[in-house]
This record gives C-alpha cells, structure tokens and sequence, in this order.
C-alpha cells in the first residue's frame, strides 16, 4: 500500500522524547516509535526514533519523498526562561521604552546598547549614530552568542536596522536579527521583544536543523526536510533557522493538525500534555483558532502569528515542591522542568542509588534531598559570559549528576545554579510526576527504583506542624497525580474562560469555580462543563486524563495513535507565507508604499495601489517557492482606510497582505 502513495516521515522533538511517524495518505500511519531526546546531541534521539521506524516498516530510506518535523524545544526554552546570551541593539529608542511589553524582564541581565537614528511613521530618518555600537562590539564578540537590532519604525523603512546588522555581521560575525525580518506591524518595544527571544533561539534550532540533516543524509534519506510553524502551516529548514521564533508553538500547533486527523472532530478542546508543558487550544469548524494579538509562551507577548495556544508549565517531568510556610502546604507543580529521578537512575544507576541511599539514611531530611545537578552537555561556546562564581560552579559539574547537598558550598549559591539553570547550561533532577508514576507502576520505561528512593525522601519533608507530609512514597505519589489531573482541568477552564473573553486565571481561580471543581454541595448546585469535548494528546494523556471528564463536564477522548499526533500533524499540513505592505501619505499627493526594505513614492493611489498588489503577489509566491511549496496559489486582502471630509473622499492608508499556499515539494 505505501508503495503506491509517496511515504512521509514526521518527527516532534519535545523535551523528554523525540517521536517518529512513516505515513501515506493511503495507508496512514504505517510505523511509529519513541527514543529519549538527548539535547546535548540531538541526532541521537532522531536516529533513535527514526530508525526504529523504518525496521518496523521494512521501508527503505529512498523511499521517503518528504521529511517534516515539530518541535517544543523553542517553546520550553522560553517557558523556563532559558536560551543564549543576546546583545539588543535599540535605535532610536530611550531606556523608558524598555519597561513596556515586558522586554526588560525578558532582557535579563544580557546587555543593550542605544544608538540615536530611527524614522518617523512615513519612514523619514532620524540622524543614524553607530558610535556606542562600535565601541561594544569588540567585547561583545566574545561574550554573546547572538545579537538583536530594532529600530524606531524599522517596519516604515528598515535601512537603520540594515546599516546596524552590517556593522555587526562585519565585525562580530556572529548571528544578527532584525526586527522588520519577523513583522510588518507596529508597536517598537514588542517587536524588539519578539526580536531578542529569536536571537535567543537562533542555537537552538540550528542544532536542531543540523542534526536532522545530519542524519538523514547518513541515512540515506534525499527528501526535503520542513519545519512546522506556530501557525500550523509548513516552511523550509532553512527558512525556520532565520526566523527560530516563528517555531515557538510549533509542537502544539502540529498537535492541532493531529488531533483533527486522528479524531475528524471539527469541534474539541485539544490538551497536550508533554514533559515540560501542556498546550491547550480550541478547534472551531475544524479549524484551530488563530491569536490576532500574537502568540503569548513563557508569559511574553510576541508578534508571531501562531495558533491561539495558552502554554502551561505543567507536564509529566514538572518539578514537584511544596507550598511554602503553610500547616498543610499544598502540592505545587512546575513551571521548570527537572530530570527525572528515574530518567536520571536509568542513565546513571549506580551514582542516583549511591547518593539517595545516602540521604535516606541521614537522621533528619535535608533541604536538598534527592537534587542533582548535571551538564547539559552544549557547546562550550554556549557557556560565554559566566561571572567568576558562576564558571568555577559550572566548571565543578559534570557528564554525572552530583547531589547539590554536594555541588554547593551553601545556600547562597542556589541563586548561583539557578542562573546556570536559565541559560541552558544545567539540568536539575528531582522528583517528578514521571517518578510518582513509575512507583505506582504506572510507568516503567525508566528505573523505578531511583523513583522510590525519591518519592521515599519527598514524603519525608515536614509541613508547618512539624509532620512529615506523607507516610509513605506511594501515598506522597497517589497525591501528586491527582493533583495533576486537577492542574490540567484548571489548565482547560482556564483556556475555556479566556476564549470566551474572560480573565481566565483569575476566573478559574474564583470561589465558584472552585468549589464545583471540588464537588463541594450545597443549597446551590454548582458546575462547570465545556460545550465540546476535549482530546488529550501526549504519552501519559491516557494517565493524568481518566478521570478529566468530572471536572470539565464533557468526555475526553484519547486518541490511540495520541501519543505522535505531533509528528503526525508535521506531515499533514501546507506551506504558507505572508506578506504585507502598506501604503500611506506622508503629504498631499505623495503615496508612500513601503514593504521590507522596499520604499516607493507615487503620485497617484491606484499607481500605488497596483504597485503594492504587484509586489505582495510576487514576493509571497517567491518565498512560498523558498519554504519548500510546490504549486502556489496566492490570495490578496486590501485593508484600505479613508475618511469623507466636506463630502470628499480622503485616503488615510492601505494595509495590502498577500497569503501564498501549496503542498510542499517531495523527493523526485
């Protein structure tokens, strides 16, 4: 049957585990397989789930005519606050303007520099001065990884941003990012966020891009390779490793595609739950529901046109804690991601049942019991810009998890790791719900054994009574699954209410709504239940949604193939480019179109006009043809604002977006 329909390969590289499909539109899914993702190199856990497909297929490598993958390392990076050092470049732009949209806390402590120049809204220039630019890239060559340039109005004439790159690119040689590169829309301040987080990516995807590569050719494999988007639609690998941020829900919209393939429901609450985070969106009339605002990851509010998804740091390897200073604390889950105890005793059993044997015979249970801390394992490139006390911590770990009750000489160092934690250079190990779950035998890919010992030293922690918490690891693991399941019910109401124009947290959070949550009775029968079901996607979706349906008031339905409806979605979908132009009046009489780097002035409206048309129809089909499409259909939607002033028409502006589309290309 595969034979006489092309063969497609699919891959999602998540957090925890890189997934493989073999696909045909005549015979669907036709092989299937899971391999540990191994971020300090990321081809072996493509070769791993990709070669366990193709044995279980029987199908040459030849034979596949395209490869397309998904990914969630963008978006869990950004959720945890992690990525490389960038050097933000500001044209334009006072030290003021860094406090809205959030861009200072995204900032960090990663340098910015101001340079005088910029335009006005018709794209006039300021005066350029590249001085302090000049005088800071020398050290900044060595101590970044990437730079990020926005200029004021870049999006009306993008030649500030133009001049800055060349001078950095000349000199620096290292990755640039422009923000009228990424959008045509206004607003300085997000789009210089939007900006910084890309060149915070630019590695990672690289890496990304360069292992797949890598082993599709050592494989044999001669197809084009795509990337999913955050809008669902799919580009080339090379196209995604200049623009990384247009990835950053690249996995759940892909998951969006899958769902809808595997289920046929044109109506559902779509929940994935991963290993860092849970992506839930809503399908309407078989569609996923667009964000017009743009995509929100990590609490940071971008410019990228992405599927409507709310991202929660809540999945199967979220970092189990304690509520702090309450008699009976609460169980509290996530945002960050830990190694779990298990997934870390299956790598290194002899050193995790070594140091948790230990602290288990320790009179009293210690701060950091059952922590470790280990190398990522990323370039040594990637470690630049270290203070003194960071290096020598960083210098003092390995390729092993060392307990922390070890690698720090006090408590005042934790803030120390913690900053290696952010930068991606440091994984921590602990207890997680993928450890509850393998001492309840619910889970046993990995070593249970380690999970035990963990559970064990987490039920030994004391609440404000002095008590330990549990009376056992499987009490203190019954605790923490049910508190998932209750997480990702709160994560679906929460997405429900805001769809619906609400403040969702603060909506969920509600008395109301949690006291129906808790099925509490009273005078007033209270309950909250969504008008759709909801599909759980992910591996541990069949663990932590069997008992959703109680809380959501509809059925949740498990797809059997849910656990690769990402790498599923990544071969069922299209390519698709936008472009926009726009079209103003500067003066009386002059029609100023500006698109890129591209700045006209015309006499006329419908000469401008025409000229705007012209150029979105001909540069989106070209970068269509560039992303990988194969026949390109182009469609064209003219916004154009006018107002009547003494009974004459008078032309405002003209917003001219060209939408190019087609299946992408396949292996000859």
């Amino acid at each position: 049957m595969a034979a006489r329909s092309p063969v497609f390969l699919g891959i999602d590289t998540g957090g925890t585990y890189t997934d493989a499909v073999l696909w045909s539109e005549k015979g669907g899914i036709l092989a299937k397989a899971k391999s540990l993702t191994t971020r300090y190199d990321l081809a072996k856990g493509i070769s791993g789930a990709v070669d366990a497909v193709l044995a279980q297929s029987s199908i040459a490598p030849s034979a596949i005519k395209l490869a397309s993958m998904s990914t969630t390392l963008a978006t869990n990076a950004l959720v945890e606050g992690q990525g490389g050092r960038v050097a933000l470049v500001m044209i334009g732009f006072s030290d003021a303007e860094m406090s809205r949209d959030g861009l200072k806390v995204a900032l960090g402590s990663d340098p910015v520099i101001f340079c005088p120049g910029g335009h006005d809204v018709h794209g006039n220039p300021a005066s350029l001065d590249l001085s302090a630019l000049d005088a800071a890239l020398p050290e900044l060559s060595q101590a970044v990884s990437a730079f990020a340039v926005c200029a004021y109005f870049a999006t009306r004439n993008p030649a500030h941003e133009i001049a800055a790159c060349e001078r950095i690119r000349s000199i620096a040689h290292l990755p640039v990012t422009a923000s009228h590169e990424l959008t045509s829309k206004l607003g300085g301040p997000r789009r210089a966020l939007t900006t910084l987080l890309n060149a915070r990516l630019i590695a990672m995807i690289d890496r990304l891009v360069e292992a797949t590569e890598g082993f599709m050719a050592a494989r044999g494999i001669a197809a084009p390779l795509m990337v999913v988007r955050g809008d669902g639609a799919l580009v080339s690998a090379a196209f995604a490793r200049h623009r990384p941020i247009e990835t950053i829900l690249s996995g759940p919209a892909a998951s969006l595609v899958g769902a809808r393939h595997l289920t046929a429901l044109d109506n559902a609450v779509v929940s994935d739950i991963g290993g860092t985070t849970t992506d839930v969106a809503v399908l309407d009339n078989g569609r996923p529901r667009l964000d017009p605002e743009g995509a929100t990851v990590g609490g940071f509010r971008t410019m990228v046109e992405a599927v409507a998804m709310r991202t929660f740091g809540l999945g199967g390897d979220s970092e189990v804690s304690l509520e702090e200073g309450a008699l009976a604390p609460r169980i509290l889950l996530g945002p960050r991601r830990l190694v779990p105890l298990a997934l870390a005793g299956r790598l290194h059993p002899d050193a995790i049942r070594r140091e948790l044997e230990r602290q288990s015979l320790a009179a009293n249970p210690g701060r950091m019991d059952g922590r470790f801390a280990v190398k990522t394992g990323v370039p040594d490139r990637l470690a630049t810009g270290l203070n003194p006390a960071e290096k020598r911590l960083y210098d003092s770990l390995g390729d092993v998890p060392l307990p922390i009750d070890r690698a720090l000489a006090s408590n005042a160092q934790m803030a120390t790791l913690n900053r290696l934690v952010a930068r991606g250079l440091v994984h921590l190990c602990g207890f997680t719900p993928s450890d509850a779950a393998h001492v309840l035998g619910k889970q046993n890919n990995w070593n249970a054994e380690a999970a035990q010992l963990g559970a064990a030293l987490f039920a030994r922690r004391r609440d404000g009574r002095g008590q330990h918490i549990a009376g056992s690891g499987e009490e203190i693991s019954l605790r923490v699954l049910s508190a998932v399941t209750r997480a990702s019910a709160e994560t679906i109401l929460e997405t429900a209410f805001a769809e619906d124009g609400f403040d969702g947290a603060s909506t969920v959070a509600h008395d109301i709504v949690q006291r129906s949550l808790n099925g509490k009775a009273g005078i007033a029968r209270l309950n909250v239940s969504l008008d759709r079901p909801v599909v759980g996607l992910g591996a541990s979706a069949g663990l932590h949604y069997s008992a959703l349906a109680s809380f959501v008031g509809n059925e949740c339905i498990v797809p059997s193939d849910a656990d690769v409806a990402n790498a599923l979605g990544a071969v069922v979908g299209q390519v698709r480019v936008q472009v926009q132009a726009h079209v103003s009046q500067p003066s009386e009489g002059i029609f100023r179109l500006t698109a890129g780097d591209h700045l006209t002035d015309f006499t006329d409206e419908d000469a401008a006009m025409s000229a705007a048309d012209r150029f979105v129809r001909e540069t989106a089909a070209r970068r269509a043809v560039t992303a990988g499409a194969a026949a390109v259909e182009v469609e064209v939607e003219n916004d154009v604002r006018t107002s009547m002033i003494e009974g004459r028409r008078m032309f405002i502006e003209a917003e001219i977006i060209a939408t190019a589309s087609g299946r992408p290309r396949l292996a000859s």
